[in-house]
């Protein structure tokens, strides 16, 4: 049965001449997961926006969204409300309560319910989600993947038949998210529920997906099952580099017909496609200056006297002219310490200093003057102006100096652009400071998997220019082609440091895609680049060999 129909639909933001959707038209069935993937500002988040009435945008939309036969604009408050679930991807922007029990009961208060009603209904959904533990705590006091799962628990109450996803795993380390997105199928399973989620983390998502729409300019380019789709797929397409690394390999590889999507069928299509005389690649020689560019002793930050250390006794030391990547779960510090290390948080203890000299003896805002700059975890808060045109004349940015062409929003509102333009435009105002030590915090989220690639480039570039960049990640594969070394925050301290091919190497779970397929066919694989060099120096094995 069709649960909804989205026919013809266009739209665009007021004051632009160009449309976000273009005539966009797929359908969904009940109990379908469907992933909605596309570049960069391509339209997913404001299609999900018009699907749910109450977070349309303002603009010039024509077109229909049909839900279970009705246009959504016929649809009365309350079943608009309950029937189409929505979650975020900023976590802290969708929880309007202080405790998780008073979260959870919050959308059923509003609908009326009574106590008994609410009381059953909560208790149901947090022991489905496992919330017990910590349902009596205050939502200040839970990580970044138990507030999503709150998120979602808070929505899946109100029982909804239809739950719309805008890139909810963005902001989650790569365990927590693995747990989230399983969790969704789960619920699609066990209660025939319709889901659409937007994602550029799709390697864990399509092989658990039913239904892939492809957006390219507004327009629905491909809709079908995920396998179907992919292997329809250009292997010198924008759309192939953002599937999972199994069909990536194989399309790049040349091979045809119906291709691997999950990690189980990569790895046997590996096995039975590609010799393995030559394991391992040549290791290269990373040179770096002795001279740091930021190091942290013995320090020691917490939020508030009744909380543990965020930081405790943290180590660390980047060195002059290198990339350095820090990864770890949900509150383990690496976001306290780019706080730390930018003096917008204060140590209690310990000694931080910036190119030998301490924070404190930088004086009359001097460290920020071509010497530091810091691109916040949330892109929005160095956002002042009512247009971006605005907002990059008052930096002085030059984008033309950007890998990115974002002279079509110039005339936008920031806080009408996508996720990954907002990124983009957020760090042309932090580059224009001419840093000469750069402090990203998740840099990478919400971006296309082309423009990434763009990204890492332009990071490149400017560190052969001599710059210093410090960024906090949860994206591995992002992290493992761009860093000189990389290290492994967890409560508070850095339990790990290593160039990446070591690093991710050793770990099993915070590794990349291409260590996890290659595991045991190949030696310290850590790239896609380097497995695809390793097939390509071993050959095609003979048919049905192992």
């Amino acid at each position: 049965m069709e649960i909804l129909k989205i026919e013809d639909l266009s739209f665009s933001y007021p004051g632009s001449e160009s449309r976000v959707l273009d005539g966009a038209s797929f359908s969904l069935l009940e109990g379908e997961l469907c992933v909605l993937a596309g570049s960069t500002g391509s339209g997913k988040s404001t299609l999900l926006r018009l699907i749910k009435r109450e977070l349309s945008p303002r603009g010039e939309k024509s077109g229909r969204v049909i839900f279970e036969g009705r246009e959504i604009e016929e649809l009365d408050a309350r079943e608009a409300a309950s029937a189409i679930g929505f979650v975020m991807q900023k976590p802290e922007q969708q929880i309007v309560c202080d405790t998780v029990w008073h979260e959870l009961a919050f959308g059923l208060e509003n609908l009326g319910l009574s106590r008994a009603d609410i009381a059953i209904r909560v208790a149901e959904m947090a022991s489905y989600f496992g919330i017990d533990a910590w349902y009596d705590k205050k939502v200040s006091e839970l990580s970044g993947g138990q507030k999503q799962l709150l998120n979602l628990a808070s929505v899946m109450v109100m029982r909804p038949r239809l739950l719309l996803l805008d890139e909810p795993t963005s902001q989650l380390d790569p365990i927590a998210a693995t747990e989230f997105m399983h969790t969704v199928r789960k619920l699609v399973n066990d209660l025939a529920l319709s889901v659409i989620i937007v994602e550029h983390r799709l390697e864990e998502i399509i092989p658990l997906c039913d239904r892939l729409v492809l957006l390219d300019g507004g327009r629905v380019l491909k809709s079908g099952s995920p396998r179907e789709v992919i292997s329809t797929l250009d292997r010198d397409s924008e759309s192939i580099m953002a599937m999972p690394i199994s069909a990536r390999i194989a399309h790049k590889l040349g091979f045809r017909g119906e291709c691997p999507i999950s990690m189980r069928e990569g790895r046997e299509w590996l096995r039975a496609n590609c010799q393995n005389f030559i394991r391992s690649l040549e290791a290269k020689e990373t040179e770096s200056s002795g001279e740091l560019a930021l190091s942290f002793e013995g320090v020691c930050f917490r939020y508030d006297k009744a909380l543990p250390d965020a930081l405790a006794s943290l180590d660390l030391e980047v060195k002059v002219g290198e990339i350095f990547c820090v990864l770890g779960g949900n509150g383990s510090g690496k976001s306290t310490a780019l706080g730390v290390a930018s003096g917008t948080l204060k140590a209690y203890s310990g000694k931080v200093k910036v190119f030998g000299k301490k924070l404190s003896d930088y004086k009359n805002g001097s460290l920020y003057f071509e010497c530091l700059s810091l691109l916040p975890q949330d892109v929005q808060n160095v956002f002042l102006k009512n247009s971006v045109k605005e907002e990059l004349e008052d930096a002085r940015a030059d984008i033309s100096a950007l890998p990115f062409d974002i002279s079509h929003l110039l005339s936008r509102h920031p806080y009408d652009l996508s996720g990954g333009e907002q990124q983009i435009v957020a760090l042309a105002k932090v580059l224009a400071r001419k840093p000469r030590l750069l402090l990203l915090d998740e840099p990478t989220k919400a971006l296309d998997a082309a423009k990434k690639q763009a990204f890492v480039e332009l990071l490149r570039h400017l560190k052969a220019d001599g710059m210093t960049i410090l960024i906090v990640t949860h994206d591995v594969e992002f992290a493992a082609s761009v860093a000189d070394r990389c290290a492994l925050f967890f409560r508070g301290e850095a339990v790990s440091c290593a160039e990446p091919t070591r690093f991710f190497s050793d770990n099993n779970f915070y590794t990349t895609s291409a260590r996890r397929l290659s595991r045991s066919h190949y030696d310290r694989v850590v790239t896609e680049d380097a497995l695809l060099a390793l097939c390509r120096l071993n050959g095609r094995a003979e048919e049905g060999a192992r």
